[in-house]
């Protein structure tokens, strides 16, 4: 019997634009591989790269890629390792080409290919104010790529996993509806998109482990689509069924996490330890995608200003409510848009350190007319210093506003997008939109001639089941965070927030204490918001998602913390009443 063949081992070596710069060539010398990914794009990072195109056409990919390949494009050839990224961005064959030259100014043989398709912008109007519109592309054009021999593969806006499921169907010939396959390589391309997130990066218990430099992930993909999640030998940080569990939950939903390639069941992972930084993935099931791509749309939603008054010592309420009144004075002839005032109270009673006794006023303006934020606020705000409450100043200067944007997600149908794999040779093959789920025939009465009657593969049921409550007994005050971990992050205007348990006992707790009523309860900010929760037993999780808690957006900057990145850390710092047992 022939052996099955070798895992596919598939690292990453960027979670965004600007990470650490030295990880490709760290990913390239720690240790075997055979493909290395990067992920450039975000949605902030569309807005960043949109204006840049707007200066210059030839712009609009991420540069950082290119001058990383400067001293390791020789070092991933010698090592055959193929490169797949997302830092094409808005031009894809703008960066492809800039490899080309950079490769034959150094004297590489290195054959590159792009993926494009995803820019829409000039498909139809989209509304005012709209410099970027991109489909979300999967996969299937990166395989088309690597069939064709290309060496690097750059793309636009594709899914974070279309960079793992891409390479990991060209090495296996995974075929469109291998639907289960496809739905592994998604769950470990989720992990390693950001980076070393997944290997102890923004974990909820990061004091057990050596972060100062933890290691980029990399997975060892098999032929049916598990795989083991670990990073090179002696590099940092640690790689648990705790840190991949939390990158699971980051900037997802419920059990179904839909993807132009397929649509991965979450609740169906199965997560366990394979030796030291080592976490096996299996189990994973999956289902035809949706016939519709996600596309999102970055627009210029107007400018916005800010200045933050710092209030020290006594009378907190009452200085705030001067400036307050002062500054609303000044904005009565041409009041902005909107206005948004939060005081925190980060000041302590009779502190010891002047920053101990100071509390934070913040006035955020945003309006279409720069003017209205401009001079008529900082200059309003400067005409205080002498003028206020005892000891006013402010964290900086206040500046002329700024231009801010605003990320929308829709759907466009897939069959209408131009999902295009450029080849080396420069032919250009078009990639169908992925196949449409079976119809199963209600089977009959009685087996057909021949043999037996082919059935529709069991069902996941839409709502898992949880664990029975924990029985009653005492309790003490105590964090959630003393149970429970937890991340965050935003999706457009919407943050999620990842919550899970690290036993058996703890998970039948939480399931059955922390509802969307008692989040909203240690969360007063998402009381007036819509919060769903979705169960994920295997994973003994739930994940939140708070609609509108990030207003327009990450670019749009609506609040303190505008990517939501810890909001799970504050919920995990919430008191309530826990089982001692736990304890």
């Amino acid at each position: 019997m022939k052996p099955p063949p070798p895992p596919l081992r598939i690292g990453n070596a960027s979670g965004f634009y600007g990470d650490r710069f030295d990880a490709v060539r760290e990913m390239l010398t720690g240790g075997p591989l055979d493909v290395l990914t990067g992920d450039y794009l975000a949605e902030l990072t569309m807005l960043i790269l949109g204006r840049d195109r707007a200066k210059d056409p030839a712009r609009g990919y991420a540069t950082t890629f290119l001058r990383q390949l400067e001293d390791t494009l020789g070092l991933a050839m010698e090592r055959g390792v193929r490169l797949v990224t997302n830092a094409g961005g808005l031009n894809p064959a703008g960066l492809a080409d800039a490899i080309r030259a950079l490769a034959q100014r150094l004297g590489i043989d290195c054959r590159v290919a792009h993926v494009e398709g995803d820019d829409l912008l000039g498909v139809r109007d989209w509304g005012p104010g709209v410099f970027a519109a991109n489909a979300y592309l999967g996969g299937a054009g990166i395989t088309a790529c690597l069939r064709g021999g290309a060496d690097v593969v750059v793309t636009g806006r594709v899914t974070d996993a279309a960079l793992v499921t891409g390479p990991a169907a060209a090495h296996f010939g995974w075929a469109a509806d291998d639907w289960d396959a496809l739905a592994g390589a998604v769950v470990a391309g989720h992990i390693l998109e950001c980076g070393t997130q997944a290997t102890g990066g923004n974990y909820a218990f990061f004091t057990e482990h050596d972060l100062r430099r933890p290691g980029f992930p990399l997975a060892e993909i098999h032929p049916d689509g598990s795989s083991v999640i670990t990073k090179h030998p002696h590099t940092g940080g640690a790689v648990t069924v705790g840190t991949v569990t939390a990158q699971l939950l980051y900037e997802t939903a419920g059990a179904r996490y839909p993807g132009p390639d397929v649509t991965a069941r979450l609740d169906s992972v199965r997560l366990a330890p394979d030796g030291p930084d080592r976490v096996r993935v299996h189990g994973v099931r999956g289902e035809a995608p949706p016939r519709t791509l996600k596309t999102g749309l970055t627009r210029l939603g107007g400018h916005r200003n800010e200045v933050v008054f710092v209030l020290t010592g006594l009378d907190i309420e009452a200085k705030a409510a001067l400036v307050r009144d002062q500054m609303e004075g000044a904005m009565s002839k041409r009041r902005p848009a909107e206005v948004r005032w939060t005081l925190s109270r980060t000041d302590h009673s009779d502190a010891a350190v002047q920053e101990e006794a100071s509390a934070l006023l913040r006035l955020v303006v945003r309006d279409r007319d720069a003017a209205a934020v401009g001079r008529a606020i900082s200059g309003a705000a400067v005409e205080l210093a002498l003028a206020s409450y005892p000891g006013f100043h402010v964290t900086a200067p206040p500046g002329k506003g700024s231009p801010y944007g605003v990320f929308e997600a829709v759907d466009t149908p897939a069959d209408t997008v131009p999902h295009t794999a450029v080849l080396p040779d420069g032919s250009r093959l078009s990639i169908s939109p992925a196949p449409a789920p079976p119809a199963w025939p209600a089977p009959p009465t009685t087996p057909a001639a021949g043999g037996p009657v082919d059935e529709p593969p069991d069902e996941l049921p839409d709502e898992p089941p949880l664990p029975p409550p924990l029985p009653p007994g005492p309790t003490r005050r105590a964090p959630l965070g003393a149970v429970a971990g937890a991340r965050s992050g935003d999706k457009g205007g919407s943050a999620n927030i990842g919550v899970w348990a690290r036993s058996e006992d703890a998970w039948r707790w939480l399931a059955h204490t922390l509802t969307v009523d008692r989040l909203r309860e240690l969360l007063p900010e998402t009381a007036p918001l819509k919060v769903i929760r979705h169960p994920l037993p295997r994973l003994r999780a739930l994940n939140f998602v708070v609609e509108g808690l990030l207003g327009e957006g990450v670019a749009a900057q609506a609040r303190f913390d505008p990517q939501a990145k810890a909001v799970g850390e504050w919920l995990r710092s919430r008191h309530l009443d826990i089982p001692e047992v736990l304890l």
